[in-house]
């Protein structure tokens, strides 16, 4: 990769930034000044300096992000703000974008990279990725409920949904439960609930596969995966 390229990816500053900082002496390859930004480096084994600080190379990044209502799963939009407006400048560098949807008003889990292959391998159906919710239902769920969602809910629209599981935490005139479905249809559960005339009042997502939604963070918190979290999800690539 070219010197100039590397440095402005991981925010040094614009190439015209950079070649001003190269006239001045301020840039080492493995200690020997270096003066030319086309020169290229090896980013795994050179050490590269700006001012006598390390610069390390990051191609990919992976973010959990507990997602409060009110911001859609976009990168840009012209009316509402987006998940990615809650970035910091320092991960915004990676031109970072959601892995699959959650609706405008849903929480909870997300997953934000720059890995387009990890995000395929996440959310495509024919990977079967389980994505659990826990949602607050208008109305009282029943047992005749799981089994209809276990054969898969025939949606309004006439799509039939792959089956589903639903396990019940709490009936009443609002049930509360947990749905794992392994696709990514627009309001899918909030469909398939309306398919069995109920509604969901609240929905979060709480796990995608065997990524789970760190407790510790508050709608609107954003932390980068742990070494096995990210493990976990390179293994997916792999699948």
């Amino acid at each position: 990769m070219r010197l100039d390229k590397l440095l402005s990816n991981m925010g040094i500053g614009s190439r015209k930034d950079i070649k001003a900082i190269l006239k001045k002496k301020h840039i080492t390859v493995n200690e020997k000044i270096v003066k030319d930004g086309s020169m290229h480096v090896d980013t795994e084994s050179d050490i590269i300096k700006v001012q006598g600080e390390i610069v390390t190379y990051q191609k990919y990044i992976y973010l959990m992000m507990n997602k409060p209502g009110g911001y859609i799963s976009a990168t840009v939009d012209e009316r509402d703000k987006t998940v990615i407006d809650m970035l910091t400048p320092s991960y915004k560098l990676f031109n970072p974008f959601p892995v699959g949807r959650l609706d405008k008003d849903t929480e909870g889990l997300l997953l934000i990279t720059n890995d387009g292959e990890l995000a395929h391998q996440l959310i495509s159906p024919k990977k079967d990725v389980g994505k659990t919710y826990y949602a607050k239902i208008k109305g009282h769920v029943t047992e005749e409920d799981i089994l209809k969602f276990n054969n898969g809910i025939m949606l309004d629209d006439g799509y039939q949904a792959k089956p589903a599981k639903l396990q019940i935490l709490h009936a009443d005139d609002q049930s509360e439960v947990e749905v794992t479905v392994t696709e990514g249809k627009f309001h899918q559960v909030k469909r398939m609930f309306l398919a069995v005339d109920k509604k969901v009042d609240y929905l979060k997502r709480i796990k995608m596969g065997e990524l789970e939604l760190d407790r510790n963070l508050v709608p609107g918190d954003v932390r980068e995966l742990t070494k096995d979290e990210l493990e976990y999800c390179l293994s997916q690539k792999k699948n």
